[in-house]
């Protein structure tokens, strides 16, 4: 998780999603390179598996702006079906969690622990 403002946020996320594309290509070619990195790749399928679907943004999909009186959640502009619904979970998590009234039970703990 990070907490940032929307400009370094937008900065860090497009630095992850590169970096996360970079990586799944060089991992694509290095597994067709050779007869040898195929037959690597066919044992180590479950795991690559995982790890495109751990990588995934539409597993991921939603970013909640704080200060608000209510829930927003800001779905990425890529995202597909999954990843609009994904959003709409994480949205809804929030609500059943009751998230703003407890950010603002918890300052307020923290304020009186300051006076």
């Amino acid at each position: 998780m990070i907490v940032c403002d929307g400009f370094a946020g937008n900065i860090a996320l497009k630095t992850i999603e590169g970096t996360a594309r970079f990586v799944a290509d060089l991992l694509k070619r290095a597994f067709s390179s050779s007869t040898r990195s195929k037959i690597g790749f066919l044992i180590s399928r479950p795991a690559t598996e995982l790890l495109r679907t751990h990588l995934d943004p539409n597993n991921h999909n939603g970013a909640i702006f704080l200060g608000l009186n209510g829930i927003v959640v800001k779905s990425h502009g890529s995202a597909n079906e999954l990843g609009v619904d994904t959003a709409i979970g994480f949205a809804a998590k929030m609500l059943r969690d009751d998230l703003n009234r407890r950010i603002a039970e918890d300052l307020g703990n923290f304020e009186a622990k300051a006076a």
